[in-house]
């Protein structure tokens, strides 16, 4: 990391020296422009990909990505554009009505405690799984390899 500051004045060291001499005087040829140009570009790049690893390793959003206060525990849909969802905010349920202007809290109360143990529980088989592997049990012809 130390040493970032010294390669950043050694590529810039050219472009200073450069300006300070005429480009008449110098007699510098068309090559030489575009590699200083192709350096320029350079620095300019890696500027920026190092200010967008310095904003994610500094910024605030970085650090909650980490640990997140809320936790979505339901949702549905009450209208084309409206939903009614529930969120866990430090043991609390918020009951909020979400449209496409705003978001309204419509009551809070506390974790329900079968809540808990719902989640504690091991998740189902969806409905949709379940009718799909008895459309495949159902539609499955016995092969004759299937046969005694």
């Amino acid at each position: 990391m130390k040493r970032l500051p010294i390669v950043l004045l050694l590529l810039l060291l050219p472009l200073s020296v450069s300006a300070a001499v005429p480009a008449a005087a110098a007699g510098t040829s068309p090559l030489w422009g575009l590699v200083q140009v192709m350096l320029a570009l350079g620095l300019v790049l890696a500027l920026i990909v190092g200010a967008a690893w310095l904003f994610r390793r500094v910024s605030m959003g970085g650090m909650l990505g980490r640990w997140q206060p809320a936790k979505v525990v339901s949702g549905v849909m009450v209208g084309p554009h409206e939903r009614v969802v529930i969120v866990e905010l430090e043991g609390q349920w918020l009951v909020l009505g979400v449209t496409a202007k705003q978001v309204n809290l419509l009551t809070s109360m506390a974790r329900p405690e079968s809540a808990a143990n719902a989640a504690a529980a091991p998740a189902t088989t969806p409905p949709f799984a379940e009718w799909l592997a008895a459309a495949v049990a159902k539609h499955r012809r016995p092969s004759s390899n299937d046969t005694p």
